[in-house]
């Protein structure tokens, strides 16, 4: 296995009087911008793109199918018993909105901290975040049963005289996580704009330059133009960034509003939110590393955005091992029998095998990110990163069907276990997810063009050239035409 210190692109040094390089192999504005674009309009689509496409969209036609079934024969064909009443359903719920988590943290916090790194990752993981909530969001709105009278959830006048809570953590969750949805897709989609103009002005099919075109807005480059864009990026960014705390804060809410043992507890939304940016960026990392090898980004998206992503993983896993370590704590020092017996159950009851491999995947695994070669070296960082993903799936499974499977009463105590239904809705999800993934890297511009050339020596005012990106967008100059 190579070390990445003899990578010639390498720019992971620890000299504090050294600015790190974040755009290599002496790219200027234009070659950036064919770089990048040339991947939607010239490159012709490659055998593998077919293939994995084909395959991860006989996995979501799987997924489609499950749902069919289940509105057919009801949610009896889950693996729901007395009382694990919240099985995978949920559990895959709370899994796909954490991992929505990265892209907006990168997006909007880091913008919002003037962390020029994110430039070269944010859009990929903009785009992780819209699909992740997809994915999401197809949980909570098949696990009610009868999807048919849904609107019986809606206080509105019916012969039924029935009026559903709508103090419920349940509901809190469609509007936390439907305004996060919508603020990041708008996010997504204003960060895009001005590359989607540079597409339009080099694609050389006319349905292409149509659809492009559209999308773009009518952006030429303008002073205007750039004035308005930042301005309402800044404003979107300011709208997102407390979107990061609060959504998941509320779906950990569904937890800890309850009586029931190993959910009623304080530590639950700090715990989630640092849980979802861990899972979120391991989950960045797994889908980022083979694209930017098969596609040649390396030289934007470089060894030093790596390392930092693997900075925060490390800091925010480790939160996350604190977390486990304070719920065992307060548990004791509570001196509530029931309390105490949950976590002794989580641990060494019937799933012991579950909250132990969440231990070992999410507190164990990230401790290695302490030493700067296990940091850089990408074979081992991007199979950490999929120890990350399998450990914080087990963590949603542990609080989920741990508490359930043993409430107060013993007699009715029962072991959970998915069906092939379950397992297949799960697997599907992945499908829809890696279908999305695939359709955004052919179609879309999977680096933020405008904002990369932004952090280029080219782009500062005290280098020798004292030019801006919003003269030099791409190949197009400000009078909105291609050179």
């Amino acid at each position: 296995m190579k070390s990445s210190v003899t990578d010639p692109l390498c720019n992971t040094h620890d000299d504090p009087t050294k600015p790190v390089e974040l755009v290599l192999d002496d790219h200027d504005l234009t070659s950036v911008t064919k770089l990048v674009s040339d991947i939607v309009l010239e490159r012709k689509t490659p055998l593998a793109w077919w293939l994995g496409i084909g395959f991860t969209a006989s996995l979501t036609g799987i997924l489609f199918l499950m749902i069919g079934y289940l509105f057919i024969k009801g949610v009896g064909v889950w693996g729901l018993n007395n009382p694990v009443s919240w099985g995978w359903a949920i559990v895959n719920f709370v899994f796909w909105v954490g991992i929505g988590h990265a892209g907006t943290l990168i997006s909007a916090i880091l913008f919002m901290l003037r962390q020029k790194w994110r430039t070269g990752i944010n859009r990929f993981a903009e785009a992780m975040t819209i699909f992740a909530v997809i994915c999401a969001g197809i949980f909570p709105g098949i696990h009610v049963g009868r999807v048919w009278v849904v609107w019986w959830l809606f206080p509105i006048p019916n012969y039924q005289s029935m009026w559903p809570n709508f103090r419920s953590p349940l509901l809190w969750d469609v509007f936390a996580v439907g305004t996060y949805a919508t603020v990041s897709l708008l996010f997504w989609y204003m960060g895009m704009v001005p590359d989607l103009a540079t597409l339009r002005d080099r694609a050389k099919g006319r349905i292409q330059q149509i659809v492009y075109g559209v999308l773009s807005l009518g952006w030429n480059g303008s002073h205007r133009h750039w004035h308005r864009y930042e301005k309402a990026y800044l404003l979107l960014a300011g709208l997102a960034t407390p979107l990061v705390l609060s959504v998941h804060s509320v779906v950990s809410f569904d937890f800890a509003t309850a009586q029931l043992p190993g959910w009623h507890t304080t530590i639950f939304p700090p715990y989630f939110v640092a849980g979802a940016v861990f899972s979120g960026f391991a989950m960045v990392g797994t889908i980022l590393i083979p694209a930017r090898q098969w596609f040649g980004l390396k030289s934007i998206i470089t060894l030093h955005h790596l390392e930092n992503m693997n900075k925060v993983i490390l800091a925010t896993g480790s939160m996350v091992g604190f977390a486990y370590a304070t719920e065992f704590f307060i548990a004791w020092y509570g001196g509530n029998p029931n309390e105490s017996f949950a976590f002794v159950n989580r641990a060494f009851g019937p799933y012991a095998w579950a909250y132990w491999i969440m231990v070992t995947c999410n507190v164990v695994t990230p401790q290695l990110f302490w030493f700067k070669k296990i940091r850089t070296n990408i074979p081992v960082m991007w199979i950490m990163y999929i120890f990350v993903n399998i450990g914080m799936w087990f963590e949603r499974f542990v609080i989920t069907v741990t508490s359930l499977s043993r409430d107060f009463l013993p007699s009715a105590w029962d072991y959970y276990n998915p069906t092939i239904v379950d397992i297949l809705t799960f697997v599907g999800s992945w499908g829809l997810f890696l279908t999305l993934v695939l359709l955004f890297i052919r179609f879309l511009p999977m680096v933020a063009m405008a904002e990369v050339k932004t952090v280029m020596p080219i782009a500062d005012a005290h280098s020798g050239e004292r030019r801006s990106v919003g003269d030099y967008h791409g190949d197009i100059p400000r009078d909105g035409g291609a050179k």
